[in-house]
């Protein structure tokens, strides 16, 4: 039976903890909020995305940042496991579009308590994590070689982790002396939930290099001031393209959301993922109102549409193609004169508004803010960490799961399901 200490207690944190439970352990919880499990709350718009319901090697598709690293844990844990887990912990699952699993109770509320339960066998305190304890590691006297080295090509000698981990000095100044430290603290995202970047200065103490966090799957800011006129406005089934320089790089139908600083929604989020840096490169994003109709096809619509109201005014025209909201900003955009009846409308008006309607501009001025990305892009070097039972390569005893790792991906319940698999791993291989 190991000593285990894990900080904090999020889904990485409470997955691990009633897993090492689970397999003998003394499991110590440390979290610095009132409330443990708080982001779990936020995710999925409250519902909560536990996971997506396909095999592991199409999920590592949907992995944008170190897949590879995700082989072995997620080959151990896939989503099927994460389904069969909570079911037994009696949370009714469901699959929607795109193969998102959510309970079917659609609150977020019900994973918590039922991550709670799983983790009630481990001893939960009211503390931070402000310092690892280090000490250095004697190096064992090495074995005489089998046979003569031949001196013209040494082997190269690999050395071990220099440091070993026995714990952590709490914010409170206590010590949790332990076998095994997960540091399980998430990213720098909705900090109010208590991710608050405190993962990354504890993996630095232990000379951990630390790969930039930036948000990832989050809004999209445009100085469009048609993004503001239309703000609340949600669009369902329509396609948002990303441009990169000119150059498509994001290309998915989905949902969508207007608001007063730009857009939002699960297209947005997704899309999101792909922006490199934004001082180097030029984004802007079109979106097809119409996906399902060819350019051919919207304008036979729109011809029929404008004959059965042929004495309205050009918004009222639009009255069946656009959503109330959008319909006088079409017009805006469109540049016709709003007096303009649909009977004098000319073919070439109507194939402009086609345009307007397949491949509605929006620029892409600046990533939402960190403090409200779903996920942070960025972490601790998955370099410096074994993939088969996340322990640090720089300090023995010191292990990582979940957000805190460089390893994120796109939306549809894949990041709970990273931090499931890798707390699995670490609790699995103790």
């Amino acid at each position: 039976m190991a000593k285990v200490l894990i900080v904090g207690a999020g889904a990485a944190g409470l997955m691990a903890a009633g897993t090492a439970v689970r397999e003998g352990h003394q499991v110590t919880v440390l979290e610095h909020m009132d409330k443990p499990g708080q982001k779990i709350l936020v995710t999925g718009k409250g519902r909560c995305n536990v996971t997506n319901d396909c095999p592991a090697e199409e999920f590592l598709r949907h992995v944008r940042t170190n897949p590879r690293f995700l082989y072995s844990s997620l080959g151990a844990f896939p989503p099927a496991k994460t389904m069969e887990l909570f079911e037994g912990l009696g949370v009714e699952l469901k699959v929607e579009r795109g193969r998102r699993v959510f309970p079917v109770s659609d609150k977020a509320e019900e994973i918590r308590q039922a991550l709670l339960r799983y983790a009630q066998d481990a001893e939960l305190v009211h503390d931070g994590a402000k310092k690892l304890l280090l000490e250095e590691v004697t190096p064992e006297p090495e074995a005489a070689p089998a046979a003569p080295e031949n001196p013209r090509h040494p082997k190269k000698k690999k050395a071990g982790p220099a440091l070993r981990c026995i714990g952590v000095r709490g914010t409170s100044g206590r010590e949790y002396r332990a076998d095994a430290v997960l540091v399980a603290t998430g990213g720098v995202s909705y900090p109010t939930t208590g991710s608050t970047g405190d993962g990354y200065k504890l993996a630095q103490q232990a000379g951990h290099t630390l790969i930039e966090p930036v948000p990832s799957l989050v809004s999209l800011v445009s100085h469009d001031a048609d993004c503001k006129k239309m703000m609340g406005l949600a669009l369902k089934n329509v396609t948002l393209t990303l441009f990169e320089d000119g150059k498509a790089i994001f290309d998915e139908q989905g949902e969508m959301l207007f608001t007063h600083f730009g857009i939002s929604g699960p297209l947005t989020l997704s899309a999101s993922s792909h922006l490199g840096d934004m001082k180097k490169h030029k984004y802007h994003a079109e979106i097809d109102l119409k996906p399902a109709l060819s350019e051919e096809q919207l304008y036979d619509r729109i011809t029929r549409d404008f004959a059965l109201l042929a004495n309205h005014a050009a918004q009222g025209a639009l009255v069946k193609l656009l959503p109330s909201s959008m319909q006088p900003v079409m017009v805006a955009r469109w540049g016709i004169d709003p007096a303009t009846k649909a009977n004098q409308i000319t073919r070439e008006q109507k194939r402009e508004l086609v345009q307007l309607m397949k491949h509605w501009r929006v620029s892409i001025d600046a990533r939402g803010d960190l403090a409200h990305a779903v996920i942070t892009s960025g972490g601790v070097s998955v370099r410096e960490v074994d993939p088969r039972t996340m322990q640090s390569k720089k300090a023995l005893g010191l292990y990582f799961a979940g957000e805190v790792l460089d390893v994120d991906a796109y939306t549809g319940g894949y990041n709970l399901q990273i931090a499931f698999c890798t707390a699995q791993a670490f609790a699995n291989n103790l």
